[in-house]
């Protein structure tokens, strides 16, 4: 749970904006999605893979 303490005489949007802030930290709404769906432990390591490959071509295009 989020405990967002609110100081005397301060605004309620700035309250607001600390909280969306500390929740997009916490991942708790990628982490919903994602078990969402089951995605085969194969497929996950496939797309690691093709993302470790895109990432290398980039460095490497960045070299010459």
């Amino acid at each position: 749970m989020l405990i967002i303490p609110i100081k005397d005489g301060e605004n309620i949007d700035r309250a607001l904006k600390r909280y969306k802030r500390k929740f997009d930290k916490t991942g708790t709404l990628r982490q919903l999605r994602e078990r969402k769906n089951f995605t085969k432990p194969s497929i996950t390591n496939r797309a690691k893979i093709q993302k470790a490959q895109y990432v290398q071509k980039l460095k490497n295009s960045l070299e010459f």
